[in-house]
């Protein structure tokens, strides 16, 4: 995976994925339930997420989840990146041309008054 497109938790003093998912499902030992406990109370979107996280039901199912949702956005990342690099291609290409249009128009006035 390109790490431009890497976790977001990555940067962060946050607890990473499987370690959210193991403090809900309660196989943290006490000590990690305690620092990740101890983190939720000053991160909101943590707290938000383990809140999501305990509404689900099918716990089982979470990791597949977690992964086609990391997917779709990495896919949509790439999307956007993509099309600005056609953008900037497309931009480029039309100062390239209207550079050879003066270039052209400057040679033809230049020869054309210097008779």
């Amino acid at each position: 995976m390109n790490d431009h497109f890497a976790d977001i938790f990555t940067e962060t003093a946050c607890p990473t994925q499987e370690q959210l998912l193991a403090y809900v499902e309660g196989k943290l030992s006490a000590a990690e339930r305690h620092r990740v406990e101890m983190h939720l109370q000053d991160c909101d979107l943590c707290s938000e997420a383990v809140e999501g996280l305990q509404a689900i039901t099918q716990k089982d199912q979470i990791p597949g989840w977690l992964r086609e949702a990391k997917w779709n956005v990495l896919k949509k990342l790439r999307r956007k990146n993509h099309t600005r690099r056609k953008q900037d291609f497309y931009l480029f290409i039309g100062i390239v041309a209207l550079v050879v249009i003066l270039l052209a128009i400057a040679l033809y006035w230049g020869y054309h008054f210097s008779r």
